[in-house]
């Protein structure tokens, strides 16, 4: 672990990066010219101290885990959290396992939606990030561990996945994730997380299996989805996606029309979050 240039390099990220850029307020007089500290590890969900003991050169020895948080919380490419891994002593990643590396532009894009039913999906169906009014619509999808991580696996190996929708749309949401998973497959089978779901799934699901052996083929289209919310009952949504082709990640935000019921249960949904009514 090299503690000076680690700190150096935190240090010099931190100031680059405005509030603006992370989606915060630039509130009252700043010292510097880039975020705080505090903000930083806000971002990075830690304490303070342990952040400002790392950019002091007397920190401990940060493990990987938390050198992706910082990673993500400082808005790193894949290139310069690589970086960071090295400077505390790790091995770089490879290729397959940078999924839950959220694209710094992706952040950005994120980061404007606070307001928004809004979330990233990776190639694999992992949530990696939700924003509050998103966790309130369709539960907390990043709290997951294992294989359940994937919404993809979920689907077809847990029922309870499937009980927001309504079961005259369960064929239809099958045939997109089986199709989306072979899509991906043919696209990259060295890809071991992949695989891995894939194998799970014909392993553990009939109905996933019959539709693999058809060889599903979809559009990157996010069709209006029915989810029947268990305070505020049906909403009907539209999905707008934005694809990141180099990390094969997806923004997925939940939209309703003006004037609508829905919209007027979203807006509701936004106050409340997850509380009862």
């Amino acid at each position: 672990m090299d503690r000076v240039r680690l700190a150096e390099f935190l240090r010099s990220r931190r100031e680059a990066l405005q509030p603006e850029d992370v989606g915060l307020p630039r509130g009252g007089r700043r010292r510097t010219g880039g975020l705080r500290r505090e903000e930083v590890a806000v971002l990075s969900d830690m304490s303070v101290d342990y952040y400002s003991r790392l950019e002091q050169r007397r920190g401990p020895h940060p493990s990987e885990q938390m050198l992706a948080a910082l990673a993500g919380g400082l808005r790193l490419s894949l290139e310069e959290r690589d970086h960071l891994l090295r400077l505390a002593g790790y091995a770089t990643p490879q290729r397959t396992l940078r999924a839950d590396h959220v694209n710094p532009g992706m952040m950005r894009v994120f980061d404007g939606l606070e307001n928004a039913a809004a979330q990233v999906v990776n190639h694999i169906g992992e949530t990696l990030k939700q924003t509050r009014l998103s966790k309130a619509l369709i539960g907390d999808e990043t709290s997951r561990t294992g294989m359940a991580r994937s919404a993809h696996y979920r689907w077809f190996t847990d029922p309870t996945a499937r009980s927001i929708y309504p079961e005259d749309d369960h064929p239809t949401h099958s045939r997109l994730i089986a199709a989306n998973l072979h899509e991906m497959y043919t696209r990259d089978r060295e890809d071991p997380r992949l695989a891995a779901v894939v194998d799970a799934l014909l392993a553990e699901s009939a109905e996933f299996t019959a539709l693999w052996r058809e060889h599903p083929i979809t559009g990157l289209y996010c069709p209006p989805k029915r989810i029947q919310h268990p305070q505020l009952g049906p909403l009907e949504l539209h999905c707008q996606t934005l694809i990141d082709p180099d990390q094969s990640q997806m923004l997925v935000v939940y939209t309703a029309p003006s004037g609508s019921d829905s919209r007027d249960k979203l807006r509701l949904l936004s106050v409340i979050g997850d509380q009862r009514v």
